[in-house]
């Protein structure tokens, strides 16, 4: 095989419940990852901002994203894109919210504005 296989570390073989952080994957992928999964209202981090833009595919629930001076409702089924340097924060939706998040950076750079 020409790809890389990377496998959950708490060796769990679904996509249930998954959390983790990925940097510097194999293959020179030039990304990183963090999926994020909870079933608790209001999570999500503070504002903060990034060198490159970030990707969240929104798979389940919902978030209310600041997204510079704008706020955005993310559902499940939508992708949202931040553009490079924008500041950004999230909190998570009553039913909790599950998605990926793509870094276009192999590691995260992350400015924290409050």
């Amino acid at each position: 095989m020409d790809g890389f296989v990377i496998n959950r570390e708490d060796g769990r073989d679904d996509g249930e419940d998954w959390e983790q952080n990925y940097e510097e994957l194999p293959g020179n992928a030039s990304i990183s990852i963090i999926l994020e999964s909870t079933t608790k209202e209001g999570i999500g981090p503070r504002l903060h901002k990034h060198p490159y833009a970030e990707t969240f595919i929104i798979r389940r629930g919902s978030a209310t994203f600041t997204v510079g001076t704008e706020q955005v409702v993310g559902k499940a089924g939508q992708v949202l894109v931040v553009p490079a340097d924008t500041p950004h924060k999230f909190a998570t939706g009553p039913q909790g919210y599950e998605a990926v998040h793509i870094h276009a950076g192999s590691k995260f750079e992350t400015e924290w504005l409050e």
